[in-house]
C-alpha cells in the first residue's frame, strides 16, 4: 500500500500502520463477497476513513457492499498513493464541467439533438438494431449505422428484452444553501457523525450530500434542511438564521452495490452487433460513479466506432 503509512501524521487519528494491512486482501478478486466478509467493519479506521469512502463510492451500506467493487476503489486510490485520491470538484457545477462542454461539442459538429423526449422503443432483429422511437418520431437505422443505448437501468430491459440490469436502487439527498461560504473555507469537507456526510463550498452557495440515504430520504424537507444546516453552521462557524435552501432527493440515484445486484450488470457489448450499452450501472468494474459512467462511454465507443469507419 503506497499511502505513506509509516508517517503517523498521514494516518487516521488513533490508528496504527498495522490496522491498514487487511486492506491488502481487497487487492485480490473478491467475487460475490461482501465487504464485511473480507475486512473488519468497526474501529477508528473503519469509522473515519473506510466507511465514509466506501459509502460515498458505493452509495450502499458499506459493510454490505460488494467487496469486488470496494477492491477496485482501493486499487485505484489508496493502493497507489495520495495523488490518486486527491479530491476533484466540479466547480461551479456538474453542468459546467461535463454537460455544457459536451453540448457545445455536439453543436459544433452539427449533431441533431432531441432533448426532453423519452426513448419509447428500440427496434431490433436477431442480429442488429433497426431503429428507435423518440416521443412519436420513429427513426430508422441504415445498414452502416450504429447506436449506443444509455438509458437508466430501470428502463433498459423494457427497451431491450433479454438485457439484464440491476433492479434495486439506493437514494442520495443533496441540500443547497444560498449563502457565501466564509473566506478561506475549504472547498470540500467530510463530516463524521452528522446528518450530512460531505460539504462543498461554492461561490454563493454551500452544498451538502448524504449518500446511501434510504433511512432519511422520507424525512420532511424542512426537517432535512434544518439538520443539514446545523452541520454546515458547525463546520463553517456560521451563525444566524438558516438561509434560503433547496433539498433534492434522488430515490434511484444508483443501483445498490451489493454482490447480487453487481451480478446483474450487463457488459457494454450486446448480441446486436451495432448496438452497445452505456451507463454507470453497466459492468464497468467500478461502482455507479462519474468515473464509471465515463468508462462506460469509452467502452461503448470502442465497440461502435470501428463499425462506422
Amino acid at each position: 500500500m503506497n499511502c505513506g503509512l509509516s508517517a503517523e501524521r498521514r494516518r487516521v487519528p488513533d490508528t496504527h500502520a498495522g490496522d491498514y494491512l487487511p486492506l491488502i486482501k481487497l487487492l485480490a478478486p473478491q467475487g460475490e463477497k461482501r465487504l464485511c466478509d473480507v475486512i473488519r467493519c468497526d474501529g477508528p479506521l473503519w469509522e473515519r476513513l473506510i466507511e465514509p469512502l466506501m459509502l460515498a463510492a458505493l452509495n450502499t451500506d458499506a459493510a454490505q457492499g460488494s467487496a469486488e467493487l470496494a477492491g477496485a476503489i482501493v486499487r485505484e486510490t489508496l493502493a497507489v498513493g495520495g495523488r490518486a485520491y486527491a479530491p476533484r470538484i466540479a466547480d461551479p457545477s456538474l453542468d459546467a464541467a461535463f454537460i455544457a462542454p459536451a453540448l457545445a461539442y455536439l453543436a459544433a459538429h452539427n449533431a441533431d439533438l432531441r432533448i426532453g423526449r423519452r426513448v419509447e422503443a428500440v427496434q431490433t432483429d436477431e442480429a442488429r438494431a433497426l431503429g428507435f422511437t423518440v416521443g412519436d418520431e420513429a427513426i430508422s437505422l441504415d445498414a452502416d449505422d450504429a447506436m449506443i443505448v444509455a438509458t437508466p437501468a430501470w428502463t433498459t430491459p423494457g427497451l431491450l428484452p433479454g438485457v439484464s440490469a440491476p433492479d434495486v436502487f439506493c437514494s442520495i439527498v443533496n441540500g443547497h444553501f444560498k449563502i457565501d461560504p466564509p473566506a478561506g473555507a475549504p472547498k470540500f469537507v467530510g463530516v463524521i457523525g452528522g446528518t450530512a456526510q460531505w460539504l462543498f463550498a461554492f461561490e454563493g452557495r454551500i452544498s451538502t450530500t448524504i449518500s446511501g440515504a434510504d433511512a432519511v430520504v422520507d424525512m420532511a424537507r424542512d426537517q432535512m434542511a434544518a439538520a443539514l444546516w446545523a452541520d454546515v453552521a458547525k463546520v463553517y462557524g456560521l451563525a444566524g438564521e438558516m438561509p434560503p435552501w433547496q433539498i433534492v432527493k434522488e430515490r434511484r440515484a444508483t443501483f445498490a452495490a451489493t454482490p447480487d445486484q453487481v451480478a446483474k450488470r450487463p457488459k457494454a457489448a450486446t448480441r446486436w452487433r451495432n448496438l452497445a450499452l452505456a451507463g454507470d450501472w453497466t459492468d464497468t468494474g467500478l461502482p455507479a460513479t462519474i468515473e464509471g459512467a465515463i468508462r462506460s462511454g469509452h467502452k461503448a465507443a470502442e465497440i461502435i466506432l470501428p463499425l462506422l469507419n
